[in-house]
């Protein structure tokens, strides 16, 4: 009960926070370009609390419904206006002022996630250097030559710091033949080779579950430590315990618990022979996986074991990618820049049936990972809020109408006509947005509800 009210809690500060970046985007341009704003309101419906402020008395309101809000203007299509207000009525304006004012909470959701970044970077964002294993035979990391000890520095002139930051490079460049990597090979003061990772055969499904393990690329994480033998269970019966650390498997070294997870899954019922260390001693454990089914359906294998990486290794790995303030703002805004284009193109690629709808998510999603991103501290909720800021300053600029890119689209086909599209056209215009923006709400409840269960 307390984790979901957790959960609650995180989802509303995001929304909250990025509900009104957004308005005060669309407020501060209409009152700077001389447009009268009657009310500010966090969320629709039932207004529950009010108070008027300012010279105009603005209303800035709370209402029922908390999933948005809006900024009422002075306009004429929406009721009476006194004569002394028509000036400043948002309908009489000129179209470059009503885009401005329109493209306003977008662009201040953009502007959001920029400075979310940069604080980030200010800071010091933690992670593991990009140190390779051998990659797995016949995968597409072995086919480039890749070997264990490599550092990757760069990805096509990219420079990269960190695993995340590798990871994010390789994710940005999907639909690409191939990548260019740049390797330290003799450690990471070594000078650097160029590697050609040829990443087209993955498929989409690939990219959404785990593109590094089926590119072959692995963290070189050290021998495993095993936490726990479970009672009962293969490797108890084996004679491993507490403490051993997980050699080789099958004469194949193991660099990391993902290693062993992968090839004891793959050996449901098969002797296994595993090189175990233990103190400044050796001895090989003949563990048969028993066989199980996992969360996917799949036939797997499992032994028993609860493995950890070695807090030396995760030591030497760390790093912390720091910025000064003026390069983490040019930082923050390519992170930006680019987190913003790879969701046009995941949308599109959804849209054409290259990837799955699945990858649309709601507000019990979003929920879930606004309470797990604040449990992993501020820095991850920082970077959790700038990535949703991203989400809705793309999505409103989308056009479909009763979305700000709608409108815009609006005032383009005005500019191009040289008068406003007809009342039918808006009409018609608003109904198939409200029947686009329903299906995509159904579809999003019901992924979250799957999801669930």
């Amino acid at each position: 009960m307390i984790d979901f009210l957790y959960k609650i809690a995180a989802f509303a500060v995001t929304l909250g926070v990025l509900v009104v970046i957004h308005e005060l985007g669309h407020y501060a341009v209409a009152r700077l370009l001389g447009v009268k704003v009657l009310r500010f309101s966090v969320g629709f419906g039932r207004i529950v609390w009010a108070r008027r402020v300012g010279r105009d008395a603005t209303e800035w309101a709370l209402s029922a419904i908390p999933l948005g809000g809006y900024v009422k203007m002075v306009d004429e299509r929406e009721g009476h206006v006194d004569e002394v207000d028509l000036p400043r009525a948002f309908n009489r304006q000129g179209v470059a002022t009503r885009i401005a004012i329109v493209a306003a909470g977008p662009v201040a959701n953009l502007l959001l996630a920029v400075l979310l970044f940069a604080a980030t970077f200010i800071v010091g964002v933690p992670g593991q250097r990009p140190v390779l294993a051998d990659p797995p035979p016949r995968t597409p990391a072995a086919e480039a030559g890749l070997q264990r000890g490599d550092v990757v520095r760069a990805v096509d002139g990219k420079t990269v710091g960190s695993w995340q930051e590798l990871r994010w490079q390789l994710i940005h460049a999907q639909g690409a033949d191939a990548v260019t990597l740049a390797v330290a090979r003799d450690g990471e003061r070594g000078d650097a080779v160029e590697r050609r990772l040829p990443i087209a055969a993955l498929q989409g499904a690939d990219w959404e579950q785990n593109p590094m393990s089926a590119l072959g690329l692995k963290q070189d994480l050290g021998p495993p430590l095993v936490d726990q033998a479970l009672p009962g269970k293969p490797a108890e019966r084996g004679g491993v315990r507490a403490g051993d650390r997980i050699l080789a498997i099958d004469g194949t070294p193991v660099r990391s618990p993902a290693d062993v997870a992968a090839l004891t899954n793959a050996r449901p019922g098969e002797p296994l022979h595993f090189r175990v260390e233990r103190g400044t001693s050796t001895f090989d454990a003949q563990l048969t996986p028993e066989p199980t089914v996992d969360a996917a359906g799949r036939r797997v294998g499992v032994v028993g074991l609860r493995l950890r990486v070695d807090p030396a290794v995760v030591d030497a790995l760390g790093v912390t990618v720091r910025y000064g303030v003026v390069d983490a703002l040019v930082q923050g805004a390519q992170k930006t820049f680019e987190l913003s284009t790879f969701t046009v193109k995941m949308l599109g690629r959804i849209l054409i049936g290259e990837a799955s709808v699945r990858n649309i998510s709601g507000p019990i999603t979003m929920a879930d990972f606004a309470g797990q991103s604040a449990q992993a501290g501020a820095l991850v909720f920082v970077s959790y809020l700038a990535l949703i800021s991203i989400s809705l300053g793309v999505l409103n600029l989308l056009p479909v109408p009763l979305l700000d890119g709608g409108h815009l689209l609006y005032y383009l086909a005005e500019l191009i006509k040289g008068s406003p599209v007809s009342d039918r056209a808006f009409e018609v215009g608003q109904r198939i947005g409200m029947a686009v923006l329903a299906m995509l709400m159904v579809l999003a409840l019901v992924n979250d509800v799957s999801r669930l269960f």
